[in-house]
């Protein structure tokens, strides 16, 4: 308890492995390690440390308000804790997976984490506008999707922008003022850009953290924390690409509630236990064969319902 109380507090704004980088207060920042696994930290914990050498000790883990992570059959990935919102940023190319989509949103429910859709390349027009049309069914369930062009600068010269991109990234812009936003997202779709535009050389910040921590290694599976404005009130948090994203955390039987184009037909369904895949007076199954309107369910996420539940049946909840 001793030790604890001579602790000083900090806040987690990157992870190398099980090593972990600590900004103390007046913003000085310092490597840190825990002591077991109990104290194993994530960027976004609020932590107490102590000096140990030219390095610290992570002491203690303070309570947290959610943590956003994802679960398979060998490990649990944690992304990000006390976070306000996460922003899922899809490109119009590579086209994006919509079942990768839905498990990433299904994660942030289940924490009770806001998402924000985010849709990047609005300057390749056609593919744009057919990926724009994927994301209908998600505006209709109430999600905020977002079109914006995160155009990349050449020969350090920034691509010039019309006034409607501008606005779109202005639009954008109020999404994130005042909150801490982790940013998810396959590879190549625009991340460090995103980043790169609201703060300005924070990738070289990266590389010099992971020169700090010996490189190499841990430089894979990093997750960062940068500051968007002097004050201290916006903050994005960068995290590593995906190809899987497992939900062994949850429940088969909790996924239409955190599937908002289904959570609202649950209370007309006949039987109490029902699957929503076969039983008859089901009201999922008659949403689903409705015709398109602001409350059916499309064939692509019934698919993906039914292929989540039968993943989740067969799954070992530790």
């Amino acid at each position: 308890m001793q030790a604890t109380e001579q602790a000083h507090p900090g806040l987690v704004v990157a992870t190398h492995g099980r090593h972990v980088v600590v900004e103390s207060p007046d913003g000085e920042r310092r490597i840190c390690h825990p002591k077991g696994k109990k104290n194993q930290a994530v960027v976004g914990d609020r932590v107490r440390w102590a000096i140990s050498g030219d390095e610290g000790s992570i002491e203690a883990v303070e309570p947290r308000r959610n943590l956003f992570y994802r679960q398979d059959d060998i490990r649990t990935k944690s992304f990000a804790a006390n976070i306000d919102q996460t922003l899922i940023l899809l490109g119009a190319e590579p086209e994006f997976s919509e079942r990768q989509l839905t498990r990433a949103l299904i994660a942030a429910e289940a924490q009770g984490i806001p998402p924000l859709i985010v849709l990047n390349k609005s300057d390749l027009t056609g593919l744009f506008q057919a990926a724009w049309q994927r994301l209908a069914p998600y505006r209709d369930m109430g999600y905020t999707v977002l079109g914006v062009c995160l155009a990349k600068a050449t020969d350090g010269v920034p691509v010039a922008l019309d006034t409607e991109k501008l606005a779109a990234l202005a639009a954008l812009n109020g999404h994130l003022v005042g909150r801490t936003t982790l940013v998810l997202g396959p590879s190549g779709v625009g991340k460090s850009t995103l980043i790169n535009h609201w703060v300005p050389g924070a990738l070289v910040n990266t590389k010099e953290i992971s020169r700090a921590l010996n490189s190499g290694k841990h430089t894979t599976t990093s997750t960062n924390w940068y500051w968007v404005d002097d004050a201290k009130t916006t903050a994005l948090i960068d995290s590593p690409g995906f190809q899987e994203f497992g939900l062994h955390h949850i429940e088969a039987t909790q996924l239409a509630a955190l599937m908002p184009d289904m959570r609202r037909h649950l209370g007309h369904c006949k039987y109490h236990n029902c699957t929503h895949l076969h039983e008859p007076g089901c009201g999922v199954i008659s949403a689903f064969k409705m015709a398109p309107s602001a409350s059916y369910i499309s064939l692509n996420r019934y698919k993906i319902y039914g292929e989540l539940f039968e993943e989740l049946s067969n799954t070992r909840h530790w």
